[in-house]
């Protein structure tokens, strides 16, 4: 998932402390600081990239004269930064370093610390992307997430769609709180997927004993047309509804939705998914609507109960899917024209929506492997 960070060092503390606080409500918890670190802890629970020994991510390449101010860091000779990378990491502690790239050789000094750090953040004062896109396919295989710093929204997009893949972050040096919000929206933005969701026909709803159901609640609310993937096989999944519908015997529940029984898979961001057993508080799921886009979403609560459970079967180009639901009339699934369907009122023949994936999982992450389910 792409992420950013942001600095406002050389700031007076009022200015430094509105970015910070819109950072935080725009989602974005890490801040690179030097000389507020404090004060800023204050405001929220948030990582701190910095030079100095307690912070979260222990920051390597500023000038060894210490200099504070918002220039941002002078390149170490390749030695004494790299040794710096080592030690730090072979104590255990999470490393960034920082390089600013004016010249080949600069470009050289980041895909050798690339291989070392943590965090490789990129400044480049006439930014050109054809170095930008050297290094990325240099560290591709490497495990290391690459951070452009940037000042604007038109600089992040650029930095996070360079080369196809872009970099994993971006650090913005704003100079108006509004482009710390745009950055944010941007991210978000990039980090929708989109499920590619077929219509399969309904070829069996049949009852079939007790189980222990969960009901998934969300920090969110979901809409009419939105619910979440979930399904019996790995290989296909039912768009199964939220409870944003009013029901003569209950009320809407638009943060939930009654998902299944402990077994059945879930998907979640990035492409994963987990058994609803596994899910609870503080976890992200995936809501997805009737189009297949997607939100990520806040797990606030797992409801598991004992609950009678329907058999639904369908199938879509000779696939066979299968799940199990709660056998009541609030649950629903989504039909071919994005409209919500009772299980109490599903037939066979009947069209509803359904994610099909072309490939197998293993702890929940697509592998390429057969794997017969039935």
């Amino acid at each position: 998932m792409k992420f950013a960070w942001v600095m406002a060092e050389g700031l007076p503390w009022d200015k430094k402390k509105g970015f910070i606080t819109t950072a935080l409500e725009s989602g974005i918890d890490h801040i690179m600081d030097f000389t507020d670190v404090d004060n800023i802890k204050k405001l929220g629970n948030v990582k701190i990239i910095s030079d100095m020994d307690d912070s979260d991510i222990v920051l390597v390449g500023r000038n060894s004269e210490g200099d504070r101010t918002v220039t941002l860091p002078k390149v170490l000779s390749e030695s004494k930064d790299v040794s710096t990378v080592k030690r730090i990491k072979s104590k255990g502690e999470p490393v960034a370093a920082y390089i600013e790239i004016t010249s080949k050789e600069h470009e050289q000094l980041a895909s050798l610390l690339g291989k070392y750090a943590d965090y490789l953040i990129l400044l480049g004062k006439d930014w050109k992307v054809i170095p930008l896109e050297n290094i990325i396919a240099e560290l591709q295989k490497e495990d290391v997430k690459l951070i452009a710093a940037v000042s604007d929204y038109d600089e992040a997009k650029l930095a996070l769609e360079t080369l196809e893949y872009g970099t994993d972050g971006v650090l913005i040096c704003p100079q108006e709180v509004s482009q710390i919000k745009n950055v944010a929206e941007l991210i978000e933005e990039l980090d929708t997927e989109n499920y590619k969701l077929k219509p399969a026909t309904i070829t069996r709803v049949e009852p079939v004993g007790s189980g222990d159901r969960v009901c998934v609640d969300t920090a969110s609310m979901m809409s009419l047309g939105e619910g979440m993937l979930i399904g019996s096989y790995s290989k296909g999944l039912f768009l199964v509804h939220s409870e944003s519908m009013e029901s003569e015997y209950v009320a809407s529940r638009p943060f939930r939705v009654n998902a299944g029984p402990v077994h059945a898979y879930i998907m979640t961001p990035g492409n994963r998914t987990k058994y609803l057993s596994e899910i609870e508080t503080g976890d992200e799921v995936l809501s997805v609507d009737k189009e297949g886009n997607t939100k990520n979403m806040i797990v606030g609560r797992v409801k598991i109960e004992k609950r009678p459970l329907m058999l639904v079967e369908a199938e879509y180009d000779n696939i066979t899917l299968k799940t199990l639901l709660q056998n009541a009339e609030t649950i629903r699934l989504v039909t071919e024209d994005g409209k919500p369907v009772s299980v109490a009122d599903l037939k066979v023949g009947d069209k509803v929506l359904v994610y099909l994936d072309p490939e197998a999982r293993h702890f929940g992450m697509a592998i390429q492997e057969t794997i017969i389910e039935k």
